[in-house]
């Protein structure tokens, strides 16, 4: 591999740059991605590596001053030692960012299409055909690519279980088992049969209509024989495909009776873990009958004894304003009383103002008698009418 740009050279920094992408876990080399135990997340992971960055660069370069190492050091290995140390970052990296990009679109799009249990699961083959347009390929994802990808999904994101030849997406359900079972192998060889029978159908159907095109082509060119043989073939393959399509029906009848047994399965584990974790709360001493009990009767004997403050209380209150010898029946007679004067000082306003319309009315009309001419005499005069 060589890295060079045209008129420009070769960039010598280029090393340094992707020790620091290292460092930084943000580019790894691909044989260390896949062979990792523990997650990449984990801030020991790969701590040798970011030990020699930090240690042994330094060390390194004080060596090189001192003339121990380097091209003209004691210890110099001429352009071997040169050529070693200019290739020592050649390689298959891993880019970090990308992968998880690509792991969110696989999640994303798995979570889309499940409708059943046979539906996380995957042959390896199948996998790369499904998910290829994640990495923008526009066939199916290369055997490197499928096993980063994989790799991650099942060490940092805990998403899937693969071996060589299934790939199992989890539930998400805590109590399920991260294995690949029987079951699952049994839907998959049973996916892969419907598969192949629906090639094997579409392959036969092509071929008889190969066969009616062949025989109308030799009936034209009056090849009679010819035709007979083409349709007899045709025949023949029709006699088939009206077996695999027999076999095909009870197949997919199989394969999807299987599939609803296998959802059956998770139900009833989710009903368990219901029923369980139901039985454990109504197990907790609160919930017991003796203690709903006690803890009734005594919020019952705390609200009356709240009840008895709140009246001493209101009591108390009473006989410090001097409220207490105050006679209902008394206020309710001063109400009565206060409620007359009022409508009597109303009826009074409504005479006065009557009055002094009359009188208004008799001196625009010139014949205002003297003995209304005051105010008090005509009061008089209206309390008399």
């Amino acid at each position: 591999m060589q890295v060079r740009v045209e008129g420009v050279g070769k960039p010598l920094a280029l090393g340094a740059v992707i020790a620091e992408l290292q460092s930084n876990k943000l580019l790894i080399p691909r044989a260390d991605f896949l062979s990792a135990q523990k997650s990449i997340y984990d801030p020991g992971w790969l701590p040798a590596r970011i030990a020699a960055f930090i240690v042994g660069k330094p060390l390194w370069w004080a060596l090189e001053q001192m003339g121990i190492v380097g091209e003209e050091g004691v210890l110099g290995g001429g352009n071997g030692a040169r050529s070693q140390k200019d290739t020592a970052w050649w390689g298959e990296y891993v880019i970090v960012a990308l992968v998880e990009k690509a792991a969110d679109e696989v999640l994303e799009r798995q979570a889309a299409k499940v409708g059943g249990a046979g539906d996380r699961i995957y042959s390896l083959d199948g996998f790369k055909q499904e998910f290829g347009s994640v990495v923008g390929a526009e066939g199916p994802l290369t055997e490197g690519d499928s096993m980063v990808l994989l790799r991650f999904l099942d060490r940092e994101r805990s998403k899937v279980v693969f071996d060589k030849e299934v790939v199992k997406f989890l539930s998400g359900d805590p109590s399920e088992q991260r294995e690949i079972n029987a079951v699952d192998r049994g839907i998959l060889e049973l996916r892969g049969a419907v598969q192949n029978l629906h090639a094997q159908v579409d392959g036969l159907q092509r071929k008889m209509d190969e066969c009616t095109h062949k025989a109308s082509a030799a009936l034209k060119e009056k090849y009679k024989t010819v035709a007979l043989s083409h349709l007899r073939l045709r025949k023949e393959l029709e006699d088939l495909l009206s077996k695999r399509l027999g076999s095909l029906d009870n197949l997919e009848a199989t394969l999807l009776r299987v599939e609803a047994a296998a959802g059956d399965i998770e139900i009833m584990k989710s009903y368990e873990s219901s029923t369980t974790t139901l039985r454990a709360i109504l197990a907790h001493p609160s919930l017991q009958k003796d203690s709903i009990d006690a803890t009734l009767d005594a919020l019952a004997e705390v609200n009356a004894d709240a009840k008895e403050v709140d009246d001493a209380v209101r009591v108390g209150a009473d006989v410090a304003v001097g409220v207490d010898n105050i006679d209902d029946g008394e206020l309710e007679e001063e109400l009565k009383a206060l409620i007359l004067e009022s409508e009597k000082e109303e009826q009074e306003q409504v005479e006065v103002d009557k009055g002094r319309q009359l009188s208004e009315k008799l001196e625009t009309a010139g014949k205002v008698p003297s003995e209304i001419s005051h105010p008090d005499a005509i009061r008089s005069k209206v309390a008399l009418a």
